[in-house]
């Protein structure tokens, strides 16, 4: 992979580099030298420095995919605390006084688009009090020893045959033993959501929440294994799907299918029940169906409703009862989704503009259409693709 490529990929995913030692005195004229322009990880800013000064700590059983891609190290305990809290959250980080000369924290990560792969490991025993968890869902999975964990009301033992599975917007509280290295799959809520609503085929009248205790040994949920090992596998070979910014939705889809049939949930039953003959919904989810194979086409009212077999008018009140929206806002919302996810994938380099991403899903009026991508994702479509 040329340097440009390579920059793309670790770009796109969002992974670079912090170094924190106590026992470096850096100026300010040698740290000038040693930070780079600071980046985005997503969720995590980060800065990149080279040749850390550390102690010789042992990463144990980071996933090989992730064995060059650091995002920090540190023997701080508040700069740790720091440090996580900008993946997982604002949070309390507490190690006790005998463990603090051997503590290390590192974590090791990429991202996808709206799936990351995490790999955090404090080497001593520690707790972790997350107050509110973020916008986001996480399986937890222990790679050694053990953690006792308190989510939603339930506390359980988490291993390496029990994960933990978060659900947003509740606390967390986790007492880690020495040695309990975690690797993390985390899916943003706003993404679970919208996959749940299209697979279902109308909108979720309450947020979607995971039971948070998670087997991981039965026969089932090796299911969930093969999901892990994908985006491992992608991420790890040169010149994959995922590496030449190919298929990553396709990806991120099956991590988030796999979840929602394998975890139970309140949505489990409806997801995993037989199709009702419901006409009205199964005339949305058609039409919906439709929308998203022509997404890049001109779409019409018109050409939706014969797709169905349908009036516009049962269309429209299906798209309304089911969706609370039209299907022109449907249409609208998911070419908002295509164009954000080319730009996040793209780079300037690539030769790759905002007016040739817009205009091939659709958006002819540029003025409007930066409207709108601010309204819906908080930046100027330009921003997304320098990021």
């Amino acid at each position: 992979m040329d340097a440009v490529k390579r920059d793309r990929f670790d770009g796109g995913l969002r992974d670079q580099r912090i170094s924190h030692s106590t026992q470096t005195v850096v100026t300010p004229t040698v740290r000038s030298t040693l930070m780079s322009r600071l980046t985005r990880l997503g969720y995590i800013d980060v800065r990149r420095t080279s040749n850390p000064v550390r102690r010789k700590v042992r990463s144990r059983g980071v996933p090989p995919a992730l064995a060059n891609k650091e995002i920090f190290y540190t023997e701080d305990v508040g700069e740790a605390s720091r440090l996580i809290a900008k993946t997982l959250g604002p949070l309390n980080l507490a190690v006790g006084a005998d463990e603090v000369p051997g503590f290390a924290a590192t974590m090791h990560g990429v991202r996808l688009r709206n799936v990351s792969m995490l790999y955090l490991d404090l080497h001593v025993a520690a707790s972790v009090h997350i107050p509110t968890m973020g916008p986001y869902y996480a399986v937890h999975m222990p790679m050694n020893g053990r953690a006792l964990v308190e989510h939603r009301g339930r506390g359980f033992e988490a291993n390496t045959i029990r994960s933990l599975v978060t659900s947003p917007g509740v606390g967390l509280r986790a007492a880690l033993e020495h040695d309990c290295p975690q690797l993390i799959i985390r899916v943003e809520e706003r993404a679970m959501a919208a996959h749940l609503t299209r697979l279902l085929g109308r909108s979720l009248p309450r947020p979607l929440v995971f039971e948070p205790e998670f087997d991981i040994a039965t026969e089932a949920a090796m299911r969930w294994h093969a999901a892990v090992q994908l985006i491992h596998t992608e991420v790890f070979h040169e010149g994959s799907l995922v590496q030449r910014g190919q298929g990553i939705g396709a990806v991120e889809e099956f991590v988030m299918s796999s979840l929602l049939h394998l975890q139970p949930s309140n949505y489990h039953s409806e997801f995993l029940a037989s199709p009702l003959p419901d006409q009205r919904r199964t005339v949305v989810q058609n039409a919906m169906n439709y929308i998203d194979d022509h997404l890049a086409e001109r779409i019409t009212m018109e050409a939706v409703a014969k797709a169905v077999h349908m009036s516009v008018r049962s269309v429209q009140q299906g798209f309304r009862e089911e969706l609370g929206m039209t299907p022109m806002a449907y249409v609208r919302e998911r070419r908002l989704e295509r164009v954000h996810e080319e730009l996040t994938d793209a780079i300037p380099a690539d030769g790759v503009t905002v007016t040739q991403v817009a205009e091939r899903w659709g958006f002819n009026h540029l003025g409007s259409f930066a409207v709108e991508y601010r309204k819906r994702w908080g930046e100027a479509p330009s921003g997304t693709l320098r990021r």
